[in-house]
């Protein structure tokens, strides 16, 4: 669905490249911390910015050329995108409509207000959590094949990320064939959803990986320098000194366990991984 080689993009001081791709029928998570890189990425899958050098292809096209038809197949929610406030939903409703032949109101209109959306009050009287819905919602509503989504859960509480969450895994399980590429700094976001992971800092990728892999094989070590100096070192991704405590990140974490006993090796999950690996 999105295919990335060697995207070049510079801001200052500041230096992308990045490679990567979104496979058919896959959710692919896209996580790092605030400044990354992650909405450059996403802008320039979408063509909203050009590239230094690299190319960027959605469904066999370059960015820069996609025709009406192939953004007909996007369903797109950026963080930094909203309606005018004096909008409504029903207003909403009727632009959609005009905009994709295959936008489903009766579905649309029905969800709203399943997430407790006022179909006929303005934008300007809904919450944060709220506003984050309708823009799900919105690129939810028109059968799309590939979902672009930039952050979709900033800056909301937990129960409004999950019920986020819950409405993209009805979307996705209703059309296995459907595809997502999903931006977030909240690793628990993308660990229930997506099925392969990139980790971005510093507008580099460092990590690519499988998620059912991160959370079964990946683990954290921890030992103080004399055990360190003992440990077979081959499956150590990283390792940090903590005052007289070493810890490691090792995506081998059954090596360890059955080869040391008595040495500390945690479940590693995703938040852990962020922090070895990038020292946030």
């Amino acid at each position: 669905m999105i295919k990335i080689e060697q995207l070049v993009k510079c801001y200052g001081d500041f230096r992308l490249d990045v490679s990567m791709e979104v496979p058919d029928g896959r959710v692919t998570g896209l996580i790092g911390k605030n400044g990354a890189g992650k909405s450059t990425v996403i802008k320039a899958i979408l063509g909203l910015i050009r590239p230094d050098d690299g190319r960027v292809k959605v469904m066999g096209v370059e960015s820069s050329d996609m025709s009406s038809v192939v953004r007909a197949r996007l369903g797109v929610a950026l963080s930094d995108s909203g309606f005018y406030s004096g909008l409504s939903v029903s207003d909403i409703s009727k632009i959609l409509k005009k905009t994709y032949r295959d936008f489903d109101e009766q579905w649309f209109l029905a969800a709203c207000r399943d997430q407790g959306l006022p179909v006929n009050k303005v934008i300007k009287t809904f919450s944060t959590g709220m506003k984050a819905k309708l823009r799900v919602l919105t690129a939810l509503s028109h059968d799309a094949d590939l979902l672009i989504l930039d952050e979709p859960t900033a800056g909301l509480d937990v129960e409004a990320r999950n019920e986020i969450l819950d409405i993209l895994r009805d979307y996705l399980a209703r059309n296995e064939r459907r595809s997502m590429l999903i931006t977030s700094h909240i690793a628990t976001d993308l660990e229930g959803i997506c099925d392969d992971i990139y980790l971005i800092h510093q507008g580099r990728i460092i990590l690519h990986e499988d998620t059912d892999i991160i959370l079964s094989d990946y683990g954290v070590i921890k030992a103080d320098e004399e055990t360190y100096e003992k440990l077979d070192r081959q499956y150590l991704i990283t390792t940090r000194k903590e005052g007289t405590m070493y810890k490691c990140l090792t995506k081998e974490k059954a090596f360890y366990a059955e080869n040391y006993p008595g040495l500390i090796v945690e479940k590693g999950g995703i938040d852990d991984l962020i922090t070895m690996m990038t020292g946030r």
